[in-house]
């Protein structure tokens, strides 16, 4: 698996990662898509990114497990907390604690192992619930900070952190996938999705997603457990 032209793209079957995936592969990078199962309430994404990986037989695909539901603190990770289906103020009780430092670590890890250069990450931060480990600033520190804290880093092997998405409004995002050709209707973004996979609608990442396919002016593909509005 040595080769610089390889990547990691964290990968979780909705807009943002779908879109990153496919816009890392159309710049020449060989990618693996990695999963993080952390036993998240919206379980069904570990099915809709196999899904739709099926389409891409050159894209190889690793599920990572990992229980963080005994951490809790999240409406994502605790049954005990609701997903809330109106906008709240601040940081909203979907934030799970640490995740994307968690994530990264994770995917660094494969990357050292690996040899691999390159992480995409599809964060952006304009439409998007105003997670603290979304912004450009902590990205650029947890890429000193790994490239401190690796072997192949103070080797000189630097480990670079790509954010493609991270000043596109979602429905820029949906545009680009679009000309790249991803199938939208093959990605979840719910946070209460239920068994069949349907979208409930009226989460953070719902409407955000409602909203961006409205504003690029491309129908809406996902199937809502209620009618679209």
């Amino acid at each position: 698996m040595v080769n610089k032209k390889k990547a990691i793209v964290l990968f979780s079957g909705g807009i943002d990662s779908a879109t990153t995936l496919i816009l890392a592969r159309s710049e020449g990078f060989e990618c693996i898509a990695l999963t993080l199962n952390y036993k998240q309430r919206h379980s069904y994404e570990i099915k809709a990114s196999e899904n739709f990986l099926k389409d891409y037989n050159d894209i190889e695909h690793i599920t990572f497990n990992i229980d963080l539901s005994h951490i809790g603190g999240s409406a994502l990770t605790d049954t005990d907390i609701s997903v809330p289906n109106v906008p709240s103020e601040g940081i909203p009780v979907t934030y799970v604690p640490a995740r994307n430092t968690i994530f990264l670590s994770i995917s660094s890890s494969f990357a050292e192992r690996y040899e691999i250069n390159d992480i995409f990450l599809g964060v952006n931060k304009i439409d998007y619930s105003g997670y603290p480990d979304c912004r450009p600033e902590y990205i650029e520190a947890f890429e000193k900070m790994i490239n401190l804290g690796t072997k192949r880093g103070v080797e000189g092997n630097k480990l670079n952190i790509h954010t493609p998405l991270i000043n596109m409004s979602k429905a820029e995002i949906i545009l680009k996938g679009t000309q790249l050709k991803v199938d939208y209707s093959k990605t979840l973004s719910c946070y209460s999705p239920n068994e069949e996979g349907h979208s409930c609608g009226v989460c953070d990442s719902c409407r955000f997603r409602k909203q961006g396919f409205l504003d690029a002016n491309i129908e809406d593909p996902t199937i809502y457990k209620k009618s679209k509005k």
